[in-house]
Parts: C-alpha cells; structure tokens; sequence
C-alpha cells in the first residue's frame, strides 16, 4: 500500500533559516502522527511541507491534493463575514455550487456546536469559537487527512477539551478508511 504522505531527504531553507534538513517519512492512510518538539525545531514548517503550502528546496515530497486535506493553524486565518460563510466560501471555492455549500456549512457549524452563532461574525468569537469554526471549516470538506498546527495553543482549558473532543470525533468518523491525522504539539499530555 503507497502512502499518503512521503517526504526523500525533504529539506526546507526559508530565508536564512535552515527549517528542516534532510526529512524522510512516509505516513499511510489512517494513521495517527503526532510532531513532538519544541518551540522552533520545525513543527510547523513540516506541516506545512506535507500540506504542499512550501517546497523543498532538496529532496522529494509526495503529497495528497489540497482538496485531499485540511490544516489547522495555531490561530485560524478568518474573512470578515459571518461564521456560516466562513465555512461555505471555503466549500464554494473548491467547486460546489452555493445552495449546496451554504447547506454543508449549516451541517459543519451544528457538527462543531456552533449552529446558534452561524450569523455572528466570525472574527468576533471568542478563541475556541474561533478554533471550532476552523474544524467546520475542514470537516465540512470532508477530507483525507487532518494537519493540525498546535490547535489549542492559545485555549482556556474548557475551550481546549472542546477542540480536542472534536478532533478526535472527526479522526474517528472516517468510516471504513478513519481519517488520516498529523498533530504538532510541544505538550506531551496532550499528545497522549
């Protein structure tokens, strides 16, 4: 069976900052890899290497189509619109028709407990609103893999078992293939 996901001797050089140096990793469909380190050693560049968001500078990367998965950031990057459109302009964009998109946003905003705010704007949530949001926003594309950036890093504790509880609902609702999932995280509990 081929990966999901390969990197050869992958090594990233963003400015002057060697980012990664000679990565190689295969991750297969179903899996559960989580990126431990600290602040700085490269979490975030390799997520966004397995994401296709940069390219190695030497070596190889073998890496799903975008529309294949979903990333996470830190601190998600949100329009100024309402939380509902958040969720459908992302699914617009990739080629389903509005009527449809605005539906499959409607079920996202209910999956993640956000249906009362679905009018609110986005911005205007609080952290882990906003975070949840971010989970509509990849579970409504239905994707392969879920890349997930330290997601709760910057969450109250209640907001962080929320995000987590979430996460692991959607790793787990794959159905016969349970969805792919790459986590980067310098808390070691949480990984666990």
């Amino acid at each position: 069976m081929s990966p999901l996901f390969e990197l050869v001797n992958a090594s990233v050089v963003l400015g002057r900052v060697q980012a990664l140096q000679a990565v190689s990793l295969r991750i297969h469909a179903g899996e559960r890899v989580a990126l431990v380190g600290a602040n700085g050693s490269g979490k975030s560049s390799l997520l966004r290497l397995l994401n296709g968001l940069v390219s190695p500078n030497e070596g190889a990367s073998v890496v799903p189509p975008v529309r294949a998965q979903a990333m996470l950031f830190q601190r998600p990057h949100l329009l100024r619109t309402s939380a509902r459109n958040n969720v459908a302009l992302g699914l617009w964009l990739a080629g389903w028709r509005w009527r449809e998109a605005q539906e499959q946003a409607v079920l996202a905003l209910q999956r993640t407990g956000l249906a009362d705010l679905a009018l609110r704007q986005g911005r205007e949530l609080s952290g882990g609103q906003q975070q949840r949001l971010a989970l509509a926003r990849a579970w409504a594309r239905q994707p392969q893999a879920l890349l997930l950036d330290e997601p709760t890093a910057s969450l109250d504790p209640h907001a962080k078992r929320e995000v987590e509880a979430l996460i692991a609902e959607f790793a787990n609702s794959g159905g016969s293939q349970p969805m792919t999932l790459v986590f980067a995280s310098h808390n070691l509990g949480q990984v666990k």
